[in-house]
């Protein structure tokens, strides 16, 4: 049946079993998982309120805990279906080279640090076939700044006999492009790194809508 021959009528939960999930938009992916609506609106109408009102579906899935609207029960469900997700793309991350799939690093860097309230410095240590061996917040800062100890990452390099690391840090300013002190600390990190033969394959800026490779520009 093609999609033009539905019916008019035809409800989230029945278009999935017909066509698939990824026939659906976002608004109807979610009604499936609210099940009901709220205040007079029926559980498609209240997802389209809730994905505006938020800006956005990944938005609204990342602020699931102070999502207005729901109850506590339907912010459990929600919250855990994004552990879910961030759990299968750290999986992912594990069971392939990491640059076999890098829109996954990506969404997975979003899902772990874009939120942040203060800057986070993360490391992703991988093997020898740049497989995810650990990823791990080394250093927290307040809201515009991180102080990164470059004998530390070295040292927990080490300790997991990483052959490589990805670098991410998030902005939550909301700007995505790197600074220039964000290039020097990727220059003195590769060389760092580099003395005890483990390189640095790149280094994200991530923000709650876009992630910026350094190595992309020519800076990592």
């Amino acid at each position: 049946m093609s999609i033009k021959s539905l019916p008019p009528a035809l409800r989230p939960r029945e278009k999935l079993l017909r066509l698939g999930p990824r026939a659906l938009a976002d608004a109807e992916l979610l009604a499936i998982l609210l099940r009901t609506g709220h205040r007079g609106q029926d559980a498609l109408g209240l997802s389209h309120a809730l994905i505006e009102r938020a800006g956005g579906l990944a938005p609204l899935l990342r602020e699931v805990p102070q999502a207005p609207g729901l109850g506590p029960a339907r912010r459990a469900e929600l919250g855990a279906v994004v552990e879910l997700a961030r759990r299968s793309l750290g999986q992912d991350l594990q069971d392939k080279p990491v640059f076999d799939c890098p829109a996954r690093v990506r969404e997975y860097l979003q899902l772990e640090i874009a939120d942040r309230e203060q800057e986070v410095f993360m490391v992703m240590f991988l093997d020898a076939r740049h497989q995810l061996i650990a990823a791990e917040e080394l250093f927290r800062g307040t809201i515009n700044q991180t102080s990164v100890y470059p004998r530390e990452v070295v040292k927990r390099a080490l300790g997991l006999n990483a052959a490589a690391v990805v670098l991410a840090h998030n902005h939550p300013s909301g700007c995505a492009e790197p600074s220039n002190a964000d290039a020097t600390l990727t220059r003195v990190l590769r060389e760092a790194l580099a003395l005890v033969d483990i390189r640095v394959l790149d280094h994200f800026v991530v923000t709650r809508g876009t992630v910026t490779s350094l190595a992309e520009r020519g800076l990592a």
